[in-house]
């Protein structure tokens, strides 16, 4: 389903967010010199470099369930310090016995429906002082969703593509994610949790169905992907609903808000 290429031409908006994250996240992690560090829903492997460059003694791995992104990521590998893996987020969990200093993940845990559930597990894996860091969109209610499940259920398009949205509201606000995370461990975690919503000034033809293109839109291309003449017309019928709801200022730029949610979460 993924396009690396197509993810990575909005690059350095999506990795303001991941630095972000990371500029909350206590310097010495558990097992330092060398902490054990997962990447879950490493894309193409170039944010994991943000993490091997945060912490350049640490062995990290990435996790991801796209192949087409991890033979992107296969070109970051370092032998011993930075390897990726094949995981389904949905049903991953650390080996018995295998402790991380650090359960990282960015802009992935969105498209895994219940990961809530999985949190209680990956807190146990986790020593004293451990973390798990996460920053999830949280913009669900914004014109590039709702304009999309509306087309999505129009007549001509509902048998094709399902009627709407798989996934209405799949992350919880700040104070949701800090209530579950809290009372988790036999200690209990110390959660800080909040967001901020971006304000991404986008340019060329359509910008903002060009970031869709990257994440949002990835299920509807997928269903549509042997069918090119539906897919066109599918895709203009959206760009003409963005361009109404985001429409380029006098000077061409087009102003794109984007709402995230950020959880850091540490283990006594």
């Amino acid at each position: 389903m993924w396009d690396p290429e197509q993810y990575l031409r909005h690059s350095g908006p999506r990795l303001r967010p991941l630095l972000d994250l990371l500029a909350h996240v206590p310097d010495d992690l558990p097992g330092s010199p060398r902490p054990r560090i997962a990447d879950l829903g490493c894309g193409p492997g170039g944010p994991s470099e943000a993490l091997a460059a945060r912490w350049p003694g640490a062995h990290i791995t990435g996790y991801d369930s796209s192949p087409q992104m991890l033979a992107e990521a296969a070109a970051h590998t370092r032998p011993g310090r930075l390897d990726f893996a094949h995981a389904d987020l949905a049903h991953w969990r650390p080996d018995p016995g295998e402790r991380f200093g650090l359960l990282f993940s960015n802009a992935a845990l969105h498209w895994v429906p219940g990961h809530p559930e999985a949190f209680a597990d990956w807190i146990g894996a986790l020593p004293a002082g451990g973390v798990l860091a996460f920053q999830v969109p949280g913009n669900f209610d914004a014109p590039t969703h709702t304009l999309l499940a509306e087309l999505r259920g129009s007549a001509r398009w509902r048998a094709r593509l399902g009627g709407g949205p798989a996934r209405t509201h799949p992350v919880l606000d700040p104070a949701g994610y800090a209530a579950l995370l809290a009372p988790l461990g036999p200690h209990g975690c110390d959660v800080d949790a909040w967001e901020t919503t971006y304000l991404h000034r986008l340019t060329g033809p359509d910008p903002v169905l060009d970031w869709t293109k990257g994440s949002t839109l990835r299920p509807v291309l997928a269903r549509l992907k042997d069918d090119p003449a539906a897919r066109d017309a599918f895709l203009a019928e959206y760009a003409a609903a963005l361009r109404d709801a985001y429409p380029p200022g006098p000077d061409g730029v087009t102003a794109f808000p984007f709402r995230r949610v950020f959880v850091v979460a540490v283990r006594r």
